[in-house]
């Protein structure tokens, strides 16, 4: 009956919007993106329809071509999740660092056996953890805050050696999510990386539908490559 009334009424309708705006935006000033991933794990969730199904297995097929084609030997990802993304991948070494110590465990022991994955947090990553490959799937898009945003960036960067793959959305769109901030990510590289060049953007198969949510994405994915210095 509510429902009906607002969208029948475009001033009601209207009202309503300017509301939700006003509550998405205090949230968003107190939303700590770590707590909500942590608290996520914790209460049995998980990664995101984005690391199941069909969005999944889009996701590898690219990314496992990409690992074999150019010889790359190790990969490390931030934002490693559940590990049902993983599950897919062949690389021939894997370090996941991610927010959540939940999640982390619950990685660990899924991948117990496998001596070519390692897990670690985010607060224990150090210099000397670097890959030929650096990933970052379905994650900054839900970097609230800009601190935590640019420290990310930053980690995720600095841990290649050669290649960093981005898949996430690129501009710069309000949600109604609390734990969801688009942003024009490109433009961080380009003031801040230009050791590193954009050299492909591939678009999404499944593009983003709100009639299936949970398999389709905004999210494309975006290859750099370290640029080697000139001799």
């Amino acid at each position: 009956m509510i429902k009906d009334i607002v969208k029948r009424t475009p001033i009601v309708r209207d009202i309503a919007r300017a509301v939700l705006k006003v509550f998405v935006d205090r949230r968003q000033k107190s939303f700590d993106s770590g707590d909500y991933w942590e608290g996520r794990y914790q209460a049995g969730g998980n990664s995101g329809a984005g690391s199941y199904n069909r969005l999944a297995h889009n996701k590898a097929e690219l990314l496992n071509r990409f690992v074999a084609e150019n010889g790359v030997g190790s990969v490390i990802e931030f934002g490693s999740g559940d590990g049902a993304q993983l599950e897919l991948a062949q690389y021939p070494r894997y370090t996941g660092v991610d927010v959540s110590r939940t999640v982390l465990d619950l990685t660990a022991r899924k991948f117990a056996a496998d001596p070519t994955k390692r897990f670690i947090h985010t607060d224990e990553l150090t210099a000397a953890d670097q890959a030929d490959l650096s990933l970052s799937l379905d994650v900054i898009y839900h970097l609230v805050e800009d601190a935590v945003f640019e420290r990310y960036m930053g980690q995720v960067f600095a841990a290649a050696r050669r290649y960093v793959i981005i898949y996430s959305s690129n501009m710069d769109r309000k949600s109604d999510a609390v734990h969801v901030r688009h942003r024009k990510f490109t433009d961080w590289v380009e003031q801040n990386r230009p050791d590193f060049r954009l050299t492909d953007q591939v678009k999404n198969a499944f593009p983003e539908s709100i009639d299936d949510s949970d398999n389709t994405s905004f999210a494309d994915f975006y290859y750099f490559e370290k640029v080697q210095p000139s001799v």
